[in-house]
């Protein structure tokens, strides 16, 4: 009876102490997002339209190569846009870079008297006007090669960039990468280590549920694995085929996956912020017509018991109510266990920023971190 006291003492403890993690978050991401240099940074984002899945392949694989032969400092591209576009923002390209190319749309006019109709639409010759009573509009008729420019290409007065997310580094405690390995199988999931983010566009780790597939790149610091691993475990638990509201609006399946990487790592000693607090706050400034501080609190619920439900099937040392190791006297098996075999959990840092992923496109698939 005491034993299970305690127990329950100790969940309550961590609980609370997970809570607090959760509340700590969205106070970051409220101060972030309500900052004057979040706010003029995605002023400058906002001047650019957004490319096509096809358009992005073709940046990253282009910026890739460009960044073998030493031409971009970075491995991945940030913003992108034509050599005119980067002449109105102030920037100008360097000399002896070469744009990226792009498969751009080209429109013509098409008018007609009767717009309900579809074979009433005559397509306008250039510089021809409409006749009296005709509705206009532009279609899609092909498209051209057009070239674009990294901002690394370009040079100017610097530019407000958003926070990125930094990768982890360092160890991660022992059995923690198994114990999450173990659970993504028994969701019915095949774990798939991958050796570089190109093999996803360059996101850090990818779910994807038609194939039952939770894939993580491994050319990373086990901090940055074991975390991206906990936010696709997340995706597994929480943002299936049935879970519609995170499927209409991706940035909550994102805030709410990665909240959960926060509290797992929070829970092992591992401080995860450098790369959840910027990752959230894009997320959640993307889900439109929502409030991001308010996105960040209406998930917290949720998180929380994903949270806890990971954390109660790992066999692994996580934070407790905070009684001092050998004081464990209902568990006499606990206190007898050599000093030596509990490993601390190791704290992370960060290096080098990543962008923040995009959206694949793909309701099935669901990007990591």
């Amino acid at each position: 009876m005491a034993g299970e006291t305690r127990h329950g003492s100790a969940r309550a403890a961590r609980e609370a102490k997970l809570d607090e993690v959760r509340e700590q978050l969205s106070a970051q991401v409220e101060e972030l997002v309500t900052g004057e240099d979040w706010k003029q940074a995605l002023a400058f984002a906002a001047r650019f339209r957004s490319r096509s899945v096809n358009n992005s392949w073709l940046i990253f694989a282009q910026h890739q190569a460009a960044w073998e032969v030493g031409r971009v400092p970075d491995p991945m591209p940030t913003y992108v846009a034509g050599f005119r576009q980067w002449e109105r923002l102030g920037r100008r390209v360097e000399k002896g870079q070469k744009g990226y190319a792009i498969l751009a749309p080209v429109t013509g006019k098409f008018a007609s008297r009767t717009p309900d109709d579809p074979v009433s639409w005559r397509k306008l010759a250039p510089k021809e006007r409409p006749e009296p009573g005709e509705v206009v509009r532009s279609r899609m008729i092909g498209t051209k090669v057009a070239y674009v420019f990294d901002i690394s290409q370009t040079d100017g007065p610097d530019v407000p960039l958003p926070p990125s997310p930094q990768l982890l580094e360092g160890e991660t405690p022992a059995g923690l990468r198994d114990g999450l390995i173990r659970q993504v199988t028994e969701a019915g999931f095949q774990f798939l280590p991958v050796p570089h983010e190109g093999m996803f566009r360059g996101a850090n780790g990818l779910t994807n549920f038609d194939t039952r597939q939770v894939a993580v790149r491994t050319n990373m610091d086990d901090a940055a694995q074991v975390k991206t691993l906990v936010h696709e475990l997340a995706h597994v638990k929480m943002h299936g085929p049935d879970h519609e509201e995170a499927r209409q609006h991706r940035g909550i399946g994102e805030v709410e996956a990665e909240s959960v990487a926060l509290m797992v790592g929070a829970a092992h000693g591992m401080d995860t912020s450098t790369y959840t607090v910027p990752y959230v706050s894009g997320w959640a400034m993307a889900a439109d017509g929502k409030n991001p501080v308010q996105i960040v609190q209406g998930t917290a619920e949720r998180v929380r018991k994903i949270a806890v439900e990971i954390l109660d099937r790992l066999d692994t040392l996580q934070i407790g109510d905070g009684t001092p190791p050998g004081l464990t006297r209902d568990d006499p098996a606990r206190a007898a266990e050599p000093q030596a075999s509990r490993r601390q959990p190791a704290r992370s840092s960060a290096r080098k920023p990543v962008p923040q992923p995009r959206s694949s496109g793909s309701a099935s698939l669901l990007r990591g971190l």
